[in-house]
């Protein structure tokens, strides 16, 4: 029979290594992000992500005018300009590696960022992934190790 400490440590292992299981298997392939912002005077936003060969990324800015720098990884798009009204993006990464936006108001009005992006997630995140399940089941030995001898003091 387990004990009431024993059973409270193995339950919390089972729910610590099941989000970790699950956070590891979501966070493989590509991962695709609406993004749907509203940028307000004088402010500036940033995206950074990581993007595989193929991928198909598409971005909207609307606004009184703005500056746009896009800069993507070797010879693909890439802009440093100042724009007014509305402008869109639709690119396919030509090769891996790390894209970057900033889109800057310069208006006196808001602006607004749509679009959509697609992307891989960071290396360490699935290493991180990873040790949070491997600490779920540390915790589930650790609590059955309590059912063979109790330790002094428990």
């Amino acid at each position: 029979m387990l004990s009431k400490k024993t059973a409270i440590g193995i339950g919390a292992g089972t729910v610590i290594t099941a989000i970790g299981v699950a956070s590891l298997i979501l966070s493989l392939g590509m991962q695709t992000q609406s993004i749907e912002e509203t940028v307000g005077i004088d402010k500036n936003t940033v995206y950074k992500f990581q993007a595989q060969k193929h991928f198909h990324e598409l971005v909207n800015v609307t606004g009184s005018s703005f500056h746009v720098k896009l800069k993507t990884p070797g010879t693909g798009l890439q802009v440093d300009e100042d724009f007014k009204k509305e402008i869109s993006f639709d690119w396919y990464s030509l090769e891996d590696g790390q894209h970057r936006i900033n889109v800057t108001n310069t208006g006196d009005s808001n602006l607004k960022v749509a679009g959509k992006l697609e992307f891989i997630n960071d290396p360490i995140l699935f290493t991180y992934h990873a040790v949070v399940a491997i600490a779920g089941i540390i915790i589930i030995g650790i609590s059955a190790g309590f059912t063979i001898r109790k330790p002094r003091g428990f």
